[in-house]
């Protein structure tokens, strides 16, 4: 065995890539599976920011961008900030970066020293505590529950600070629950935090156009903590553009320049073309995400009815992004399947449908069922899991 970094053994591959390839592996074989692993949307990138790329590159912008943004696209963003969020940032509070998930290393590791407890409530995306934990920093998770939403308490909060907590770590909408925070529950949190003024908060708010009950509340707009807020937020859910791979973060300016330093290290600045249709995407506004938005909402319509319908299944209605995180612990101890990597890979084998054990987020009850696919495929995978799910019942 090859001996390699020590910090390799702190992290592993997230659960949503390997099923994902498990996934592709299969269809390569000729089997029939319907992934509902993968958060990637199945719409196509709306023509006119397609075609903003294509000038950008006939116009020459295809030379190494600066490394935080052109200033072109850190000033729209600010703008779009103050348009859907009336949240003031200066173009200089502003970073664009490889996608959201750059966004959260960089700043995960501007502020977490070896030691450092972060505080993430559960369940929370894959990739948190792995980034966490390349920082040296201590993951300490906050358990919530499907009775309750999957959100956390200011009492579960104030229960968890302790004199090490460096950081708090949350996404609202939320992956993988598609839970959202009021803002009355964000001002609870914030009577908390301020007490606390040495914690930094990152909120991922790369769900916020897949909403379907009312306006985005940030917890930036909260003038007690804004200056330790990180706001991260990006183009691949509310505009379909994953394989762009832009995501922004604004926040205080020294931890930007901060954030700016470490990210000249890693990448340097991000796709100098996505730059440029991403400067076109933000400032038409959002009405190709609002299309998008209401193909979703009939998506989590149907899925949420149809396994409510399943004897054994336990879900709630979620209100943002495009996931269910339904309970299937009912089904452990019967036939082979002891636990929800086992329910994942039952369903993979007998219903042809992937999806992602809930451990991987934080909760080992349940399984993440991504509906960013057609209503075609959902209403076979549906019936498909009907079918193998009773077999387990009977």
């Amino acid at each position: 065995m090859m001996n390699l970094a020590e910090r390799l053994s702190r992290i592993e591959e997230p659960q949503t890539i390997k099923m994902a390839k498990l996934s592709r592996a299969l269809k390569a074989e000729g089997k029939d599976i319907i992934d509902l692993s993968l958060g990637e949307p199945d719409f196509k990138t709306p023509d006119y920011i397609v075609d903003a790329a294509i000038q950008a590159m006939k116009e020459g912008y295809t030379k190494y961008p600066p490394v935080a943004g052109y200033p072109e696209l850190r000033k729209v963003i600010t703008e779009k900030l103050q348009r859907d969020n009336l949240l003031d940032y200066s173009p200089e509070e502003v970073m664009v970066c490889t996608g959201a998930k750059q966004c959260i290393a960089n700043a995960v590791l501007s502020i977490i020293n070896p030691g450092d407890e972060v505080i993430i409530p559960t369940p929370y995306w894959v990739t948190y505590g792995d980034i966490v934990k390349l920082a040296e920093g201590t993951v300490v998770e906050v358990k919530s529950s499907l009775e309750h939403d999957f959100k956390i308490t200011p009492e579960q909060l104030e229960a968890a600070i302790t004199p090490k907590t460096r950081l708090f770590i949350f996404s609202s909408p939320c992956n993988p629950t598609g839970s959202i925070y009021t803002r009355e529950e964000l001002q609870g949190l914030v009577h908390v935090f301020d007490k606390h003024p040495s914690i930094f908060i990152i909120s991922d708010e790369i769900y916020e156009y897949i909403n379907f009950v009312g306006s985005h509340e940030s917890i930036a707009q909260f003038p007690e903590v804004k200056d330790h807020v990180v706001v991260i937020n990006g183009l691949s859910k509310g505009y379909a553009m994953t394989g762009w791979r832009l995501g922004y973060m604004a926040g205080n300016k020294e931890l930007i320049s901060s954030c700016e330093k470490i990210q000249s290290q890693f990448t340097s600045g991000p796709n100098s073309i996505t730059q440029r249709a991403a400067i076109t995407a933000i400032s038409g506004g959002r009405a190709s995400s609002d299309a998008m938005q209401k193909d979703f909402k009939a998506r989590r319509d149907f899925v949420v009815s149809s396994l409510k319908l399943i004897p054994g299944v336990k879900v709630n209605n979620p209100p943002g992004a495009f996931y269910v995180f339904p309970d299937i612990s009912s089904f452990f101890g019967k036939h082979g399947i002891q636990n929800a990597m086992d329910m994942c890979m039952y369903l993979l084998s007998d219903a042809m449908v992937s999806t992602v054990t809930g451990e991987a987020f934080g909760d080992p009850n349940c399984i993440r069922i991504s509906y960013a696919t057609s209503m075609e495929n959902l209403q076979i995978a549906m019936d498909r899991m009907k079918v193998s799910l009773a077999k387990l019942n009977s």
